[in-house]
């Protein structure tokens, strides 16, 4: 007996493209979208460590140590950060029904290892990041964008990755980018502290390209919400009780009563509360985003924070609140834009785009 022939209905499988094509441009908005969110996400952040209490511990007559100020207050903005959007997650979770799935995934192995990774991603790496924002301003987020470039190449030493001329020609853009930026302190256009909040704006970059490459596994086996849930809550519970409280028993700080203004001060807690919602969207959406339309395009379109987090800085603080030293020289704007190039270049083949664009033709 001959083999049954199935006729392919061409209308079927012109839908069918059509479909996936439609899926996959939606995710492309998707990841776009969480670049975005995480420019509002420092904006908002920075906005609030100006606000209220925030302005009396940065202020001349604060009383307070050299120590306390770079770090301790760094480490509190990025606990109240997080803590919010630790509570936004929860409470999605538990909106959503999946309160429990948060408990029980928790205590799995890949559960755990997004415990590991936000340690890393959060306490550490956004301490580093409010550090260097406070020190260098916007400059900072560029730099701290060179998370992919640097996940890339602890992904081959750690994981030995695939790391092929492309990928290096990309990484070699972003670094390129980054020594652009780090000449604006040459003229003196960045302040005294530029160099180093631009070295904080590296140790987070370095800190993010951990918990990426770590985080790779654990996400792979847990659904995206619940694993976003995990690293949101430990990030803030690190932050909250091991970070702040160690930073205060160096300086001799009153930590506790800090913390409670912190989050009591109506003033500052507002934007507080929008930068922690903005934060739990942008690791919301650059997942969602990675799973429509593929993790290397999806990383390539989150990595355009690298712009969008000086234009939110600007629009926000500068143009909005009327803040002066958000404004970013040209050179800085144009590195930024170079930037986004070579994190494409180091997730994905340009090439491919239109081979994509062929196809839906």
């Amino acid at each position: 007996m001959g083999e049954a022939t199935v006729a392919i209905n061409p209308a079927a499988v012109a839908a069918k493209h059509k479909l996936a094509t439609s899926f996959k441009r939606k995710g492309i908005v998707i990841a776009l979208l969480s670049g975005l969110l995480y420019g509002f996400y420092t904006a908002f952040m920075t906005l609030g460590m100006s606000k209220g209490i925030w302005a009396e511990w940065y202020g001349e007559n604060s009383g307070l140590s050299a120590f306390t100020v770079m770090y301790l207050l760094s480490a509190i903005g990025a606990a109240t950060t997080d803590s919010c959007s630790a509570v936004w997650a929860v409470g999605i979770a538990g909106f959503r029904g999946r309160f429990k799935d948060f408990v029980r995934c928790i205590k799995t192995k890949p559960g755990l290892v997004m415990v590991a990774a936000a340690v890393i991603g959060g306490p550490l790496a956004s301490t580093a990041y409010v550090v260097g924002l406070q020190l260098a301003g916007s400059l900072v987020v560029p730099i701290a964008a060179l998370c992919p470039a640097v996940g890339a190449i602890l992904g081959r030493i750690l994981f030995k990755q695939e790391l092929n001329a492309r990928m290096l020609l990309g990484i070699a853009i972003c670094f390129g980018a980054s020594f652009m930026i780090g000449s604006t302190s040459l003229d003196g256009a960045g302040g005294p502290n530029l160099l180093i909040g631009l070295f904080f704006g590296f140790l987070a970059a370095v800190c993010w390209g951990i918990e990426g490459c770590v985080c790779g596994y654990g996400t792979s086996m847990i659904d995206p919400e619940i694993g976003i849930t995990i690293r949101q809550v430990t990030a803030g519970f690190s932050n909250l009780f091991i970070l702040v409280p160690l930073f205060g028993f160096i300086a001799h700080v009153d930590t506790f009563n800090m913390v409670t203004q912190s989050f009591s001060d109506s003033e500052a807690m507002i934007w507080f509360v929008l930068a922690g919602l903005s934060a739990y969207l942008t690791f919301m959406y650059w997942y969602k985003g990675n799973a429509m339309c593929g993790a290397a395009l999806g990383m390539s379109c989150n990595g355009t924070f690298s712009f969008w987090g000086p234009f939110c800085c600007w629009i926000v603080l500068g143009i909005a609140m009327g803040m002066e030293g958000w404004a970013m020289p040209p050179v800085a704007w144009a590195a930024a834009i170079i930037m986004v190039i070579g994190i494409f270049i180091i997730s994905m083949n340009p090439m491919d785009l239109f081979k994509n664009n062929e196809e839906a033709a």
